[in-house]
């Protein structure tokens, strides 16, 4: 039994930041029930390639991009365009805890499926919105994606080359991550929600928008900004408060070390064989390093240089200080500690028996993240969970008029 056992969630929402949220609660043990349109879908269904590979090895119409984020889930497909579609998602919410929806502001109102519709259906049931801009001010009524958003709201002036070198200039992140944060601050938001609600009896509207979530994790950087007024730029892979917090090149590839504090900083110097660089004043406190930056990372950098990777990383090891290579995804998933903290997972897939997925990070010692569905087929359920509302005549009828699928 998962620790939301019971909970019952209805997600209308597609592509990653919704999604990402019912995975979460999924895997937690809420029965999430994923609302589709039929023939279609999820948008991400159709984001392919690469797509997952079926048991004969040939390429399936199942998109890697909708696996990474649907596991747990129970897909019914319904047309909540049309008005037997919206009865039908009426009498799912009676027994309904949470709704998530990514739709634009105020588009559900139109099919009587906003806040104000369904609360009066159930009082208690938690309704999270997800937008670009949220539900008020002057863009709220704009579509917002995460690239907009993580130039918008500043992530993009921080990350990336300084400009005066190679390559130089703002860059996004490699994942969607403002999809990704608001996802998991909107599955915060509801768990607040529903503990509330076994206080007051009553659930609430969470307004949750990219916007809001990316100006919020810019924690640090931030308040640098806030503190002293000047704008902070861009460090690549160097930290804005701690030197040396970087990536460094040995004879063969990269790797790197973040020294958190002055002690580990001797402790580098001493693993490393250059023990008298804490005595100079300009390395000896952080404060220092930091005005002097540039020169004591050019030391190091020519030192780490003359030896492998491989090498430094042993050694620095030793000495307890942090310090990583750089795995590309591969490398990644082949690293012992992943593969021991159990980070892949296989499932049984209706086309694939052996289907590999990146597992929950979430470690509960009495009530463990269970791995009970694949991602679904769209509409593998709808049968399943409409025979609650409707007799099998109600649903023939229904998919005859492609109001279901």
């Amino acid at each position: 039994m998962g620790a939301l056992d019971g909970i019952r969630v209805l997600d209308l929402s597609r592509v990653l930041a919704g999604p990402w949220c019912g995975q979460i609660l999924a895997d937690l043990g809420a029965e999430v029930i994923k609302i589709e349109r039929p023939k279609y879908g999820d948008d991400t269904r159709a984001w392919g390639p690469p797509w997952m590979k079926n048991d004969q090895g040939e390429d399936s119409h199942e998109a890697a991009y909708y696996q990474s984020t649907n596991r747990n889930k129970q897909s019914v497909a319904i047309d909540i365009s049309t008005v037997e579609g919206q009865a039908l998602v009426h009498s799912l919410i009676k027994d309904t805890d949470v709704l998530i929806e990514n739709y634009k502001t105020d588009s559900l109102k139109k099919y009587n499926l906003d806040y104000e519709s369904l609360s009066r259906i159930n009082p208690r049931l938690v309704y999270c919105s997800i937008t670009g801009f949220g539900q008020t001010g002057p863009r709220a009524e704009e579509p917002g994606y995460d690239f907009i958003i993580q130039g918008m709201g500043g992530l993009m002036s921080v990350t990336g080359e300084k400009d005066s070198l190679p390559g130089g200039g703002p860059q996004k992140l490699g994942i969607a991550f403002s999809d990704i944060t608001t996802g998991l601050y909107a599955t915060v938001a509801i768990q607040a929600a529903l503990l509330n609600r076994h206080i007051s009896g009553l659930g609430q509207y969470i307004d949750m928008a990219l916007l809001d979530v990316q100006v919020a994790t810019l924690a640090n950087q931030g308040m640098n900004y806030l503190a002293s007024g000047k704008v902070p730029t861009r460090y690549g892979n160097a930290h804005a408060n701690i030197v040396p917090y970087q990536v460094f090149k040995a004879s063969d590839r990269d790797f790197i070390i973040a020294c958190g504090n002055d002690k580990q900083f001797a402790q580098l110097c001493d693993a490393i064989g250059l023990a008298d660089l804490p005595q100079d004043p300009r390395f000896s406190s952080n404060a220092q390093r930091i005005k002097y930056r540039t020169e004591v990372t050019t030391l190091l950098a020519a030192h780490f240089a003359t030896r492998t990777a491989d090498e430094w990383v042993s050694a620095i090891q030793t000495a307890k200080v942090p310090v990583g290579l750089i795995n590309n995804l591969e490398q990644a998933f082949k690293e012992p500690q992943v593969k021991a903290r159990n980070m892949l997972i296989d499932m049984q897939h209706p086309e694939s028996k052996n289907l590999t997925l990146i597992g929950s990070p979430i470690k509960m010692s009495r009530t463990p993240v269970e791995y009970r569905q694949a991602p679904p087929t769209l509409g593998q359920h709808t049968d399943e969970i409409l025979s609650r509302i409707a007799s099998q005549e109600e649903l023939a009828k229904l998919r005859k008029n492609n109001i279901i699928g």
